[in-house]
């Protein structure tokens, strides 16, 4: 089932680099690779040797929506074959393999990946099995090698996790937009009505015996619109101060339900009587 922040009627990224997993043992891995995949616009997937039945209701499940990354992905028996088609491939692994290569973070592998399919080239990034990773053999079959900067002491990474990192570092170097952006409600505060409500709080204040001993009002008083000024406020913002001051200055609203109960206070039971 689709979780929070799936929009289906927004058009989805295509065109990225090709996800490979050698031997994965878990459909479930597999299925959440596969929403890692969505959440970055990529969308083929090629396995070499999964155990058999990997797509199953679990799969799917894991998957959380990305169940069309799947239907289409494609079972290959060994790694060049799966990766025939490629133009060049990125191996992951998090420990040196002493083969010469390339090693490259997920930034400059991003930048990489992008050039490249940007050029007509089909870009491919290898994982390795969950419980010890891509094999030398493996590795060698690889143009570079894609690591990330983790805790030298604890550098395992779930697979699925490994999956996401290579997408954002994908994205995240085409500059993609964000989902979303801040968006003002209420414009900003003109300066008469700043000043306004300045005069008001400085006046309640100054009845107040706030501004004390008197020669350092002015510094006191510039203290505190630099303090506000700082804010940036727009127009709701100088309408709640205000009305904030006002409820503290005069006291609560005069509330008819308030007075009704003032002036008709419940009787005391009388001793004795069944009266609560």
């Amino acid at each position: 089932m689709p979780g929070a922040g799936t929009d289906h009627s927004r058009p989805s990224l295509r065109a990225g680099p090709v996800i490979l997993l050698v031997e994965p043992q878990l459909g479930e891995n597999i299925g959440m690779v596969a929403r890692a995949m969505a959440n970055f616009g990529l969308f083929e997937l090629r396995i070499i040797r999964p155990r058999s039945h990997w797509l199953h209701q679990k799969t799917r499940a894991a998957a959380a929506g990305a169940e069309h990354i799947l239907d289409s992905a494609e079972v290959f028996k060994t790694l060049p074959e799966a990766m025939a088609d490629l133009n060049f491939v990125f191996a992951t692994t998090a420990r040196e393999r002493g083969q010469g290569k390339v090693v490259m973070g997920p930034p400059e592998a991003g930048q990489q990946m992008q050039q490249r399919v940007a050029h007509g080239e089909r870009v491919g990034i290898i994982f390795g099995r969950e419980r010890t990773g891509l094999e030398n053999d493996d590795i060698a079959l690889a143009d570079a090698i894609l690591t990330y900067p983790v805790n030298p002491a604890y550098a395992s990474l779930n697979l699925a996790q490994a999956v996401l990192l290579a997408g954002y570092a994908w994205m995240a170097a085409g500059e993609m937009p964000l989902p979303f952006e801040r968006r003002e409600r209420w414009p900003p505060a003109k300066r008469e009505m700043v000043l306004s409500f300045f005069d008001y709080l400085e006046d309640q204040l100054e009845q107040r015996g706030f501004f004390r001993p008197k020669h350092k009002r002015p510094i006191m008083s510039r203290n505190l619109r630099n303090m506000f000024h700082r804010m940036a406020l727009n127009e709701q913002d100088v309408r709640t101060w205000r009305g904030m001051v006002v409820r503290l200055v005069e006291g609560p609203r005069d509330n008819p339900q308030t007075r009704k109960r003032v002036r008709n206070p419940p009787k005391k039971p009388v001793e004795g009587s069944d009266t609560p």
